[in-house]
């Protein structure tokens, strides 16, 4: 398990996933060819801490040094030593969502990432709905009641950052999204009467796009898989592994697999105990209804 949290500001300014992920494979090859730090760092020239942050993700290995130590570690499958190089590259590679960094914490900018790599994503939320189906007036409202001690300009920032994610749903090649929803989601009223109505119709409109999934836990299904509330699972495109995430109010909480099958088994429990699709866009549009009554 690994847990992210926003870092010192010096470079880098947070360990990302991607840098540990890597630096977890070199450790495990190092180990499996018996050497120890100091061996590799004089085969690099290099200083062995500058070879243990190379491992810990403190500071992402540079293209020449990693090719000496695939070599030095006799990688010769053409297709980890390319996996591994891929990893690299999204290292050091920036997105859209890095100018954002500055003023978000390293876990959420590390949450961005995974969006954009997922070919799949399951959620499941019991108070708010997913950041993904939400309308600007909803997303507003939700801001700013989380982030009551921030300044309106800062919480403008966050509103745009979450607006832009929504973006790989309607890309060349958008990820599956499969959304389970508590059914006190749909009643809690976030902002206006008017605000929430045009949310769940927007949420019905979501929901008839071919690569999204929405089904609604009705209260009826009384006690559930999931006590302890949301969390989601990403499943990435190789060479990264599949990742459940939860949030906290202390920062957010990464499981890797294998140790995500336990929350793909709550998933799936809590799937069967949902509302068919077409039962829960028949109960969003009747709520949406008496909303705007």
């Amino acid at each position: 398990m690994t847990v992210s949290e926003g870092m010192d500001m010096a470079a880098p300014k947070w360990i990302t996933l991607r840098s540990q992920w890597l630096g977890q494979q070199l450790r495990d090859l190092r180990e499996a060819n018996d050497l120890l730090l100091k061996d590799v760092a004089e085969y690099l020239q290099r200083d062995p801490g500058t070879v243990s942050r190379f491992e810990s993700g403190g500071y992402p290995i540079r293209r020449p040094d990693l090719f000496a130590l695939l070599d030095l570690y006799g990688v010769a499958d053409g297709h980890r030593r390319e996996a591994l190089l891929k990893l690299s590259q999204e290292v050091w590679q920036k997105g859209w969502w890095d100018g954002y960094a500055g003023e978000v914490v390293g876990w959420l900018i590390d949450y961005v990432w995974l969006e954009s790599r997922a070919r799949e994503i399951r959620t499941f939320d019991t108070t708010l709905l997913p950041g993904l189906l939400q309308t600007e007036a909803y997303a507003r409202a939700v801001i700013a009641a989380a982030d009551f001690d921030v300044d309106v300009e800062q919480r403008t920032r966050w509103l745009e950052l979450r607006m832009a994610r929504q973006g790989i749903l309607n890309g060349d090649a958008p990820p599956r999204l499969s959304a389970i929803i508590d059914e006190g989601v749909l009643r809690r009223q976030v902002g206006s009467a008017g605000c929430m109505a045009t949310q769940l119709r927007h949420l019905a409109g979501c929901a008839v796009q071919s690569n999204i999934e929405v089904r609604v836990l009705p209260f009826s299904a009384g006690a559930h898989a999931s006590p302890t509330g949301a969390f989601r699972i990403l499943k990435v495109e190789d060479p990264f592994p599949e990742v459940a995430y939860a949030d906290t109010p202390k920062g957010a909480v990464y499981i890797e697999s294998p140790d995500t099958h336990r929350l793909v088994r709550i998933y799936d429990e809590l799937r069967k105990l949902a509302l068919t699709c077409e039962e829960s866009a028949e109960l969003i549009s009747a709520t949406a209804e008496e909303l705007s009554r």
